[in-house]
């Protein structure tokens, strides 16, 4: 089959708002599930049980069950017992949610990866437990996990295109839906050097910060 350039330019307008979809899904998503995935962290190292086991069974239930299903839910379930949301905010939701089971992982890691000094050195300053966390633990377990966060990024990335199935066109939503329409693959092939094209580079930033860390 030839390529044709003109089903390129015919697709572009739309490429481009899938790109706008794609990276907005990504970039909140991120936000989210960084800032809760933390939250999830702390409230499995409470020292309430109350606290700590219901936040154990929900990350674990959530890690659990398939990203797709968790999108179906908040998009077709939960507007029968709530308010409802946009496709691209509940892909948003689904994403960050998701995800955040997995940087509390991360995260936990990284707490517990600080020397049991550090905790003594804090005791012996008459430290407060919340400024010991904000002084002194946090920014040496952040320091330690921000490669691996990395990664989940670009993780998210991949799975954006689940969002599609609820109606929050992306860029791979976009192309299928135009070669639907055209019978054509040339929309196809763009998206998938689009992804690579986003996700290579930013899997070799990763890794340079992760070797700029580690010195």
């Amino acid at each position: 089959m030839n390529w044709d350039w003109n089903v390129v330019d015919d697709f572009m307008p739309r490429f481009w708002d899938g790109v706008l979809v794609t990276l907005q899904a990504m970039a909140v998503g991120t936000l989210i599930a960084f800032a809760l995935g933390l939250v999830w962290a702390l409230a499995q190292r409470s020292g309430h049980a109350w606290v700590r086991w219901p936040v154990v069974a929900v990350t674990e239930f959530i890690r659990n069950t398939p990203l797709l299903v968790q999108l179906f839910f908040l998009f077709y379930v939960v507007p029968n017992f709530g308010p409802s949301m946009s496709p691209l905010t509940t892909g948003i939701v689904g994403l960050g949610l998701h995800y955040s089971t997995y940087t509390a992982e991360v995260y936990r890691a990284g707490i517990d990866g600080v020397p049991a000094g550090q905790w003594e050195a804090a005791t012996a300053l008459s430290l407060s437990r919340g400024r010991t966390w904000r002084a002194v633990i946090l920014p040496q377990a952040i320091r330690r996990v921000v490669p691996p966060l990395g990664n989940y990024v670009v993780a998210m990335l991949k799975d954006s295109p689940m969002i599609a199935t609820i109606g929050a066109f992306d860029m791979l939503g976009e192309a299928q839906a135009f070669s639907n329409e055209t019978f054509t693959t040339e929309a196809l092939t763009v998206v998938g050097v689009a992804f690579i094209a986003i996700a290579y580079p930013a899997s070799l930033l990763i890794r340079a910060l992760e070797r700029r860390l580690v010195r």
